[in-house]
């Protein structure tokens, strides 16, 4: 069924809590892009209905096919997308944690008057490949001040080509995403980790990111629209799916230091 057919508001089955903007009897599927795209804004009818081609959810539908979900259906897409977000999770391993009863109030970020740094601390939202940037940008200054990172940390992370920042009117800014790439390095440093043992790191990463450039490379240069969304969408599950096998491999490697 064509996107454009199913509406996105049916009058006598839809009815939200206003305060908490939670479904009470049954949303369409427009209706629920609507109330998580603040939270995941590359949510899209086409994904929503990809994650129910994979098993992963199941509205019950009207007599006349249009898909309506309650609140428990909502709450287990918040959960999924919160998953594939937050930990990377391929949809295998997300389908494993919904069955071991894994819910949305489990992963969902704490309250904002946390302590940066602590671990009860508000989980930051992780960079996307297709989620749009927030276009912030963060002088050197601004950066050091909210990751509490060593001047001299920084200058190695820039050094080493970790970081790279952009130069604009004579000063240098970074991307909401290089911040946070100082503020794990900062972590690290703790236990004596610097910007020479980071090089590792960035060889991995630009290895992994030619690997999968590779693999979609003629659908991501395809000018069809079509083609090259459903490539990206792709790319961002590949993505999830090499650092969980990272995070295998290590946690493996690990295992066997402390044996």
């Amino acid at each position: 069924m064509a996107v454009q057919d199913e509406p996105e508001t049916i009058h006598d089955e839809v009815e939200t809590d206003p305060e908490a903007g939670a479904p009470r009897k049954a949303m369409t599927i427009g209706a629920v892009c609507k109330a998580l795209e603040q939270e995941f804004p590359d949510i899209s009818i086409s994904k929503i209905r990809y994650l129910e081609d994979q098993k992963l959810l199941a509205p019950r539908r009207t007599p006349g096919g249009y898909r309506l979900y309650s609140g428990g259906d909502v709450q287990r897409l918040r959960t999924i997308l919160r998953l594939q977000r937050d930990e990377f999770l391929p949809l295998r391993v997300i389908r494993q944690e919904l069955a071991s009863g894994r819910a949305a109030n489990d992963v969902a970020p704490a309250s904002d008057g946390a302590v940066a740094g602590t671990g009860t601390a508000r989980r930051k939202r992780n960079p996307s490949v297709t989620a749009p940037s927030s276009g912030a940008l963060y002088s050197l200054d601004d950066v050091i001040e909210e990751t509490r990172a060593e001047p001299r940390l920084v200058s190695e992370l820039e050094e080493y080509g970790v970081i790279k920042g952009e130069v604009r009117a004579g000063t240098k800014y970074y991307d909401e995403t290089e911040r946070e790439i100082v503020r794990a390095v900062t972590e690290l440093a703790r236990y004596g980790v610097g910007g020479r043992n980071l090089r590792a790191f960035r060889t991995s990463a630009d290895r992994e990111a030619a690997l999968l450039q590779q693999i979609l490379a003629p659908a991501l240069r395809s000018r069809n629209a079509k083609r090259r969304k459903e490539a990206i969408e792709a790319l961002e599950n590949l993505a999830a799916v090499t650092t969980h096998l990272k995070h295998l491999l290590l946690i493996r490697d690990l295992r066997k230091i402390v044996s």
